[in-house]
């Protein structure tokens, strides 16, 4: 476990541990929930499909490509919940692919038409 003070900042590195200078990381989605084997019955997102979700979320420039840096601002769901578990989704790409996921970045759903 982390110990962590609410509000504060909590900083977090995803590393690829592979030898083609190739790759590039990139922080799709990254869900927190109080119960370590269930992120959907009460569960906060904090990064969806490479967006946003939480105001405090934050990435930050890496000297490699092997590396994916970002923060958020500590919480707790409910004084009853001690604790909050993170579950991380991260993508892989080429480097350079700009047509990629990687770089796309955010990926908000397209409206569907509602008539019938």
């Amino acid at each position: 476990p982390y110990f962590i003070d609410l509000d504060q900042n909590l900083y977090l590195q995803a590393c690829l541990h592979s030898s083609d200078p190739n790759l590039k990381v990139f922080v799709d989605t990254c869900v927190a929930s109080p119960d370590p084997r269930d992120f959907n019955t009460l569960a906060y997102d904090i990064v969806r499909n490479g967006c946003p979700r939480d105001s405090s979320y934050a990435t930050f420039h890496s000297p490699s490509s092997h590396f994916a840096r970002f923060k958020f601002n500590a919480f707790e769901f409910i004084s009853r919940h001690p604790s909050v578990y993170l579950k991380c989704e991260l993508m892989v790409c080429r480097l350079g692919d700009y047509s990629s996921r990687c770089y796309r970045g955010c990926t908000g759903r397209s409206k569907r038409d509602t008539s019938s």
